[in-house]
């Protein structure tokens, strides 16, 4: 669609959360230091897997790439943040605005397809052990990720592209903290039923499905958890999907109060502190929960930090 003079908007403005100074300063440190620990914690995550054998398995396979996401998606929203903290002038050009939302978009989309994908590991896990590792082979592992890559990308090129073909007339002001998909269709001075309903399909199709099959997942898990006789049966059995099912509890919840109806949902405060959440909190609580949860990972913590230790004595001496 061509843009005339009236329709062409070369940047946009971004809101943000405060235009109070200290606040924003205050802000800025605050959201630095959780960054900070985010792609570090996700980073290290990655590295213990990779280095300890014990954690080649399908289920580190999955969380290897579901770190990969977190900071990723903290990566495309959060430097922008931070810049615009201690910026005046809080612009960012039309084809930055254009990427951010791809990126974020896409990404949230994957991390969704790909919790589904790590709830039915942990369904075979649990209903079927005896044929887990025939079920959940090195093949199917990855076709899962695969699947939750493309889906997600796709989605996110298509609600990209429609997106940015509207006329968004002379406003340039978002009232958001990022490039946020309903927060840019607000700007559009045409009729947006069809982006609309485009959102619901894919709410429906990459929120909405996977989280039904969570669902359906967990379901099968408990019911398969009351059978077991004993009670360290059952407490090995729970464990198992703890994480996993903290991490769901975390991801799903606001994000299909925000998506589900866009045009009766939540205000444009509780879309910016939406958006935070999933931005900042939960890409730096993830690993925490995976850490703290799992017996597996605070083993090799111990063992590479044990490493660590006798390699600085050795130098030391």
């Amino acid at each position: 669609m061509g843009r005339d003079n009236e329709t062409w908007v070369s940047e946009f403005i971004l809101l943000g959360l405060s235009s109070d100074w200290d606040t924003q300063v205050s802000l800025f440190v605050l959201f630095l230091v959780m960054y900070v620990v985010t792609v570090l914690g996700n980073c290290l995550i990655v590295l213990l897997i990779r280095l300890d054998s014990r954690l080649h398995t399908h289920m580190y396979f999955f969380l290897t790439n579901l770190s990969l996401i977190d900071v990723s998606y903290a990566t495309s929203i959060v430097p922008q943040l931070l810049a615009h903290f201690l910026a005046e002038h809080k612009a960012i050009p039309f084809r930055s605005c254009a990427a951010q939302l791809f990126f974020s978009l896409a990404l949230g989309g994957i991390e969704f397809v790909l919790l589904a994908g790590m709830a039915y590991d942990r369904y075979v896990a649990v209903c079927d052990p005896l044929r887990y590792l025939a079920i959940m082979h090195r093949g199917r592992c990855a076709r899962l990720a695969v699947t939750s890559w493309v889906s997600g990308s796709i989605n996110s090129l298509v609600q990209t592209t429609i997106t940015f073909q509207l006329p968004m007339c002379t406003n340039k002001f978002i009232d958001h903290i990022s490039c946020e998909l309903l927060a840019v269709v607000r700007l559009v001075c045409v009729d947006t039923s069809s982006n609309e309903v485009a959102i619901m399909v894919s709410s429906i199709l990459l929120l909405m499905t996977p989280f039904c099959l969570v669902l359906l997942s967990y379901i099968r898990i408990i019911s398969a958890i009351l059978k077991i006789q004993s009670r360290e049966g059952r407490r090995k059995a729970f464990h198992t999907c703890a994480s996993h099912l903290t991490v769901v509890a975390l991801c799903y919840g606001t994000t299909i109060f925000t998506y589900i109806q866009p045009h009766s949902g939540p205000s444009v405060l509780q879309e910016k502190l939406i958006s935070l959440f999933y931005a900042i909190l939960t890409p730096m609580l993830n690993p925490m929960i995976y850490s703290l949860r799992n017996k597996e990972v605070k083993g090799a913590w111990h063992k590479l930090l044990g490493k660590c230790s006798g390699l600085t004595s050795k130098l030391a001496t």
